[in-house]
């Protein structure tokens, strides 16, 4: 853009002795960040200045971007210690937007602290503690631990779930909560089915998650919104109990229809991979009898 290079601008040195009805000193942190100059986002009008907005709009983006820390979740660890949340940052863009129109229009401010607001994380460590005390539905499936990559795949999509939150009314995607399976994300290669046929494909090995994820959302009783089976039989559970995914193709989803929270807790490891739905002791449960792989050896 024609008025900055932010990314080359965090952090230096300013003069401050520019004029101030012409440029705006923004701080952060008590530093210089960026100074803009009042011409680069003027879009006259009839001999009029306005603010153009592509330019406001772009400038408040990427100032968004340098501050924004994402707040993180509270969350379980493998020995069942609680892990605290810790809350984020994001601009304050409404009140930027006050401070810069009245620069531009006024000319009454030279120099401005970048506004920022807190950012609160959905799961904190007093409602974990409140839903991990009843379990109200799990699953467990096998697999060759001896395959590694289909077994670090296997690990890398249950992680992906674990701890996950699905609040009253929410509907959970697993594509959406998962992410794209690519290299770049740690997928290897792995067997995968494919009209029928077996083939080699980056990824091979998350639809039993989400085949064992379901079994478990299923006994829980809570309500199944999409769930596709394999063209082909699968070997780690029952017939018609899998639940196949694929970025640009099928998805996994259910919907949380009771008055609490539900947690999940996932598990791979040693050939074993596990899911557990748990809630608060308030939760009046419906579950549902379903097979497991056991009956059917």
């Amino acid at each position: 853009m024609k008025y900055l290079c932010i990314l080359g601008l965090i952090f230096f040195t300013l003069p401050i002795q520019a004029n101030a009805s012409d440029s705006l000193l923004i701080l952060h942190e008590q530093e210089p960040f960026v100074r803009i100059n009042k011409a680069d986002f003027s879009m006259p009008i009839i001999g009029y200045p306005f603010i153009d907005t592509d330019e406001f709009i772009h400038l408040t983006e990427e100032l968004d971007k340098h501050v924004r820390q994402p707040a993180v979740d509270a969350k379980i660890d493998d020995t069942g210690k609680i892990i605290p949340e810790s809350a984020g940052v994001e601009l304050n863009k409404d009140r930027f937007e006050e401070e810069f129109y009245s620069f531009f229009h006024k000319g009454n401010l030279s120099t401005i602290h970048l506004p920022v607001r807190r950012i609160y994380p959905r799961v904190d460590s007093e409602l974990l503690a409140n839903i991990r005390t009843k379990l109200i539905g799990h699953y467990v499936t096998y697999f060759n631990s001896r395959n590694k990559q289909r077994s670090h795949n296997i690990s890398l999509a249950a992680e992906a779930i674990n701890n996950h939150v699905v609040f009253p009314g929410e509907t959970f995607s697993f594509n959406q909560t998962v992410g794209m399976r690519t290299k770049e994300k740690g997928y290897l290669p792995a067997p995968i089915i494919v009209r029928g046929e077996l083939s080699e494909g980056i990824g091979g090995g998350i639809c039993q998650v989400s085949s064992t994820l379901f079994n478990a959302v299923d006994r829980s009783g809570l309500q199944i919104v999409k769930r596709y089976s394999h063209s082909k039989r699968v070997p780690y559970v029952p017939p018609g109990r899998d639940a196949t995914v694929s970025w640009y193709g099928p998805d996994f989803s259910f919907k949380n229809i009771y008055n609490q929270p539900i947690l999940i807790r996932t598990q791979a490891k040693s050939g074993m991979m596990a899911v557990m739905m748990f809630s608060s002791d308030d939760i009046n449960v419906q579950p549902r009898q379903i097979p497991s792989m056991g009956d059917f050896r």
